[in-house]
C-alpha cells in the first residue's frame, strides 16, 4: 500500500542551505522509489486556517518511507531544511484501491 511523507512548511528562509537541500533531496528519494506528488504548493484553502506550503512524497509502502527518512543520505541534508524553516513532517499509510469511507466504521466497532 502506498505511503506518504507529508510536510507542512512555514517560515521558509530561502537561502543557500535551502537551495542545497532542494538540489540534493531527489537523490535521497531514488533508492526508496519515492517521488514528489506536491512540492512547495500553496494550497487553496476552503476550510480552516493553513499558513504555509505543502510537500507530499509517495513511496511504495511505509517501510520505504521510513527507510528514506532514516537514511544517512536524508539525515545528512535534513538540518538544511530544519534550520531554515518551521515545519511538521509525518509519514502516513494511504488506503487501498477501491477503498470506501464506510470501511473505517468496521475499525470503530
Amino acid at each position: 500500500m502506498t505511503a506518504y511523507a507529508i510536510c507542512h512548511l512555514r517560515n521558509v528562509e530561502l537561502g543557500a542551505e535551502i537551495v542545497d537541500y532542494i538540489q540534493r533531496i531527489d537523490a535521497t528519494l531514488a533508492p526508496f522509489s519515492g517521488h514528489f506528488l506536491i512540492h512547495g504548493a500553496t494550497p487553496e484553502i476552503v476550510e480552516g486556517p493553513w499558513p504555509g506550503d505543502l510537500v507530499m512524497i509517495a513511496f511504495p509502502d511505509m517501510e520505504a518511507a521510513r527507510g528514506w527518512y532514516a537514511s544517512p543520505a536524508y539525515r545528512e541534508i535534513l538540518p538544511l531544511r530544519t534550520r531554515n524553516s518551521t515545519s511538521v513532517t509525518m509519514l502516513v499509510d494511504g488506503v487501498p484501491e477501491g477503498y470506501k469511507a464506510t470501511q473505517v466504521l468496521a475499525k470503530l466497532s
